[in-house]
């Protein structure tokens, strides 16, 4: 389980406020909701991984197409080795550049049109399952730099710049994502994510209160995890859905109150059902809202029947709600430690006094002993405690070459190294071997306590990987 820690201004609903006369509003089927943009979530993965020679690795999956026809537009990309995969029978109108490959399986039913660079297409005999697939093209370029997932897919396209990641990771693990967060590129799909009806009361709340969400799933639609992105500014959100469904909300500053379980990613907690709704009506559901949240409006009410299993829900920041931007995208939540990062870093030192650290840019002796101290930025009353596990080193290539690095542990007081760990080790075993660019890469135990406002205390541990590129 992935554990997580930061100080979020996450509680449970607990307000006061006059009370006037309740208001209520009647849902209506609409196209496109002005409060929030909802996506679903798909199997992919973003690594910070690049070949030798600065090429990415992409995978493209097509799942479920209505339409038999899309567009692929990387005119402007960078220099890629682009994987497209589909189960279906599909057209291409394909505009690439001279650095763009394409590689279809040998069994593949994707044709291609408009291509000007027809010796930049490859079918080749390779798998088709999601994770075999990954594994074909680490086997074959040496990592994979993305995976995505796409249902409905109308048009593909570059928007010129690189495809990586910011994270230290460049191994491919494949989860539920939300894929419109891979800014190198802009997905257009032909249909929703997911047909919804909305409102908004006549009267609004007060100027300078936090607004007031209410969302529901009805009873008879499908169990999923809905992630919530919200604004960065204080919000309430009254969530309902049916006996299964999970609520994970990934921005700062939520109030919160739901008949379902809340999960905390950032926290690694998960909050049990507060409230009991035992009626999915619209009217019904927003009065709770008002009461548990002492109110007597709202801002916006909300009803969808997700299509998939994992959705994410993403608040529109406009400034007229009632007259949405369709390209209005919300930007990610910048949260103090997002889930899927911890700021772990890992710096190289030439003696065991840890006062000279090595230059970036400097190429490591592999007949000296090289120190390392990796640390951990924290927040508040935070104490980490880190632990390595194991260190490897990983040549760089098309056909990469994996040993295990032996280290010794160093003398590392909280004292003089306050949330870090210390460790040596040598590269001798490496000098006989081709490659001569390497990277390191330590798996770390880390345990987190804090003793705070909100957290009476909370000590969880997680396993972290943190690398060290061109190490010699």
């Amino acid at each position: 389980m992935e554990v997580h820690v930061a100080r979020f201004a996450l509680l449970l609903c607990i307000t006061v406020a006059t009370s006037a006369s309740s208001q209520t509003c009647a849902p209506k089927k609409v196209n496109d909701n002005p409060w929030f943009h909802v996506r679903e979530m798909l199997i992919g993965c973003w690594t910070s991984f690049v070949t030798e020679d600065n090429t990415e690795v992409h995978i493209l999956n097509l799942a479920a197409m209505d339409e038999k026809i899309f567009s692929l537009n990387f005119t402007n990309a960078k220099p890629m080795n682009l994987i497209l995969t589909s189960p279906e029978t599909l057209y291409c109108l394909c505009n690439i550049n001279a650095d763009v490959n394409i590689y279809l399986s040998n069994s593949s039913a994707i044709t291609l049109y408009g291509n000007q660079h027809h010796n930049n297409v490859h079918k080749q005999d390779f798998p088709t399952q999601d994770e075999e697939l990954v594994r074909w093209a680490q086997q074959k370029f040496g990592g994979v730099t993305s995976f995505t997932t796409v249902r409905n897919l109308s048009n593909i396209s570059s928007k010129g710049i690189a495809g990586t990641t910011n994270t230290s990771s460049h191994h491919c693990v494949l989860k539920n994502e939300d894929a419109s967060e891979k800014h190198f590129m802009k997905i257009e799909r032909t249909s929703l994510a997911s047909p919804f009806t909305s409102c908004s009361p006549q009267q609004q709340i007060p100027s300078g209160e936090a607004e007031l969400h209410i969302i529901n799933i009805p009873e008879n639609a499908s169990t999923c995890n809905v992630s919530l992105r919200m604004d960065t500014k204080e919000i309430r959100v009254f969530l309902r859905g049916p006996q299964g469904t999970t609520w994970i909300i990934l921005s700062q500053h939520t109030r919160f109150g739901s008949n379902n379980d809340i999960l905390l990613p950032a926290l690694a907690h998960r909050v049990p059902p507060s409230y009991t709704v035992n009626s999915d009506n619209a009217e019904d559901v927003q009065r709770k809202a008002l009461d548990v949240f002492k109110v007597s409006t709202f801002t916006s009410y909300t009803e969808l029947r997700p299509v998939g299993s994992t959705i994410i829900m993403a608040l529109v920041r406009n400034e007229s709600p009632a007259e949405p931007s369709p390209e209005t995208v919300p930007e990610p939540v910048a949260t103090d430690i997002t889930p899927q990062q911890m700021p772990l870093l890992m710096q190289l030192y030439t003696s065991h006094d840890y006062v000279s650290p090595l230059d970036p840019n400097t190429r490591v002796q592999s007949d000296k002993r090289i120190y390392a101290e990796i640390s951990g930025h924290t927040l508040g009353d935070i104490i980490l405690t880190i632990k390595v596990i194991g260190c490897i080193v990983r040549s760089k290539g098309s056909c990469p070459v994996v040993k295990d690095l032996p280290f010794i542990p160093e003398a590392c007081s909280p004292n003089s190294c306050p949330n870090s760990t210390r460790l040596s080790f040598s590269l001798d075993q490496l000098q006989e071997l081709t490659s001569t660019t390497w990277d390191l890469e330590c798996t770390v135990k880390l345990c987190s306590s804090e003793v705070g406002v909100h957290l009476k205390h909370l000590k969880q541990c997680k396993q972290e990987e943190i690398s060290k590129h061109n190490l010699c």
